[in-house]
């Protein structure tokens, strides 16, 4: 008797628990899918590009392998190294070359492990390693002073935390997240994302631990990553970062507006403007 009463108030608050359940085990094994959009490219495919580059494999130690490309100018001043977003292949990246390679910098960039050419298995730890292996493979090359870490959107965590592991010229942030965790929360505030979460990327932690200028390029229209974000990683290092508003502009459309190509180019070739920069940096921070 007690059991049959009880049941119709029991069977509500039951469903609803198994269905949260479901939606957080749900999450947990499938994020990848939600945070990560590649597009897969068979071996053979070839690139096309109107600039010289070369395509370049590494062999991981676990065996995963990394596709890169590197496009190179003549008495390049130097390299930028750009961790991309979380869609397509270098097949669709390999576009933004010219914004770099017409600034006279040669242009390095890779596929995460399941974009494009490359392979294995993708976590956090391991999206960090590959970054410093090639940051590593990079610096063989360049010396530090010339090597400019780029990190958009996604990528943007990457870049912070290989630039809080080494020594570069400088990074650029490009629509950049506070965190992951700040991120997706604005999506799935009713979970409890501090347990679930497989992807941290926590680019203010990383941030501070930064020794080189940090320049942040986000517009104030962006809706994907919003541009509080970058206002909030500007205001964690006020002393050594600045951060560039470009007015109007949403998170994919940067490259369309000509204040980002001309402080782009400041940032790039203005010797004096980046000097005066880093001087003033180690003053405010002595």
């Amino acid at each position: 008797m007690i059991q049959a009463a009880l049941a119709p108030w029991m069977l509500v608050p039951v469903f609803a628990l198994l269905v949260y359940a479901g939606i957080c085990l749900i999450f947990y094994f499938f994020q990848h899918y939600f945070f990560f959009r590649p597009e897969v490219l068979p071996h053979q495919f070839v690139y096309r590009y109107p600039f010289p580059f070369e395509e370049i494999n590494f062999d991981m130690e676990d065996g995963g392998e990394i596709n890169a490309l590197l496009f190179k100018v003549p008495n390049s001043r130097g390299v930028v190294l750009y961790f991309k977003g979380n869609s397509r292949s270098l097949k669709g990246w390999g576009k933004f070359a010219k914004d770099f390679v017409s600034k006279g910098y040669d242009f390095f960039l890779f596929d995460y492990r399941g974009f494009g050419k490359s392979k294995g298995r993708r976590s956090e730890t391991i999206l960090y390693n590959d970054a410093q292996s090639i940051y590593k493979w990079v610096a063989q090359r360049y010396p530090e002073d010339k090597i400019v870490i780029y990190g958009r959107s996604l990528g943007s965590g990457i870049a912070a935390r290989v630039a809080s592991w080494n020594n570069p010229k400088m990074l650029i942030l490009d629509a950049p997240y506070y965190s992951f965790l700040y991120q997706i929360r604005r999506y799935g505030f009713l979970l409890p994302l501090h347990l679930l979460l497989r992807y941290q990327m926590r680019t203010d932690r990383f941030l501070k631990k930064t020794t080189c200028p940090v320049f942040i390029f986000h517009g104030d229209r962006d809706r994907l990553i919003s541009y509080r974000q970058g206002k909030m990683l500007h205001e964690l290092l006020p002393q050594t970062s600045r951060l560039f508003t470009i007015p109007g502009a949403h998170h994919n459309n940067l490259p369309e507006f000509p204040e980002y190509h001309e402080t782009l180019y400041d940032l790039l070739n203005d010797d004096a403007f980046y000097w005066a920069f880093r001087e003033g940096m180690e003053q405010r921070v002595a």
